[in-house]
């Protein structure tokens, strides 16, 4: 199983800035508020979207393009099935 990057260059920057500004806000409240797991939930959501920034790699993005091309293929199998009568 091989990763190719799914998204582009503007939308890589775009998640890693997004993810940098989430990770230090929520670490910045759970340094005052340890005990909320809230701030662990967004630290690790703000990780993540760095990571896949930095790798160019979004797992919804395939997992959506996969699904689109499954549905692309059942509607050509469903169009080739059913009999065209030219009138």
């Amino acid at each position: 199983m091989s990763f190719k990057p799914n998204i582009g260059i503007l939308n890589a920057l775009i998640r890693i800035t997004i993810g940098l500004t989430v990770l230090s806000c929520a670490s910045a409240k759970l340094v005052k508020r340890p005990w909320r797991e809230s701030y662990l939930l967004l630290v690790i959501m703000g990780a993540m979207k760095v990571a896949e920034g930095i790798v160019k790699y979004c797992p919804l993005t395939d997992l959506y393009q996969c699904g689109q091309e499954r549905i692309n293929g059942q509607n050509e199998e469903n169009s080739e099935m059913v009999p065209h009568n030219p009138t």
